[in-house]
């Protein structure tokens, strides 16, 4: 019988350096036993004029990648993206607790998108994927709201929440990859690692 000891989530021999500030992302990776540097790729750049949001995702995402690539030559980078979107609108992360509050009234009640996208790049080669997944929120009180932008947990979040932290609360379903809501799909980015074993 083959040995297949070892890692699972990725078998190649680079260096992995992840291109996110994200400790949510941090810690999926960890999670999965990938043994990785965190490099940040600095601050976000505008969204991609007129790009569908699958699309917009995984030009962010590459664009990351690229910028630490830049610096890490031999690694294998990683970079990811992810924009929520609500009735055809896109929420990034609130710039304040108003525009917080705001999101979470287009949330509620309703069920809105989550795309990440995802690009490997190593010495000039690249990959980029995204997975989309649908989300729906039960219908929340004012104060509820309130009190949960007060927490100051929306703040750093695409959409104005964190499904895995005290945001899950208000989830009533998901219909797709869990992981890609709090911020990386996991097991689409393991098959892109693949290409690079």
């Amino acid at each position: 019988m083959t040995d297949t000891r070892g890692p699972i989530f990725y078998r190649g021999r680079s260096p992995v350096v992840l291109a996110s500030a994200s400790p949510r992302r941090v810690a999926l990776l960890r999670q999965v036993g990938l043994r990785f540097t965190v490099a940040d790729p600095g601050p976000d750049r505008p969204w991609p004029q007129g790009a569908e949001p699958r699309h917009g995702v995984r030009a962010l995402a590459l664009e990351k990648a690229r910028r630490v690539a830049a610096r890490r030559r031999s690694a294998l980078v990683i970079g990811a993206d992810t924009v929520v979107t609500a009735r055809g609108r896109r929420l990034g992360k609130p710039v304040n607790q108003a525009d917080a509050l705001d999101m979470l009234g287009r949330l509620q009640g309703r069920t809105h998108e989550v795309s990440t996208g995802v690009a490997v790049v190593r010495a000039g080669e690249q990959r980029t994927a995204s997975v989309c997944t649908r989300v729906r929120f039960a219908p929340l009180e004012e104060w509820e709201m309130l009190a949960y932008v007060l927490s100051g947990e929306p703040m750093d979040k695409a959409g104005g929440y964190g499904i895995q932290g005290l945001g899950g609360a208000f989830v009533r379903a998901i219909e797709g990859d869990y992981f890609n809501v709090v911020g990386l799909p996991l097991e689409r980015l393991r098959r892109v690692l693949a290409d690079f074993e």
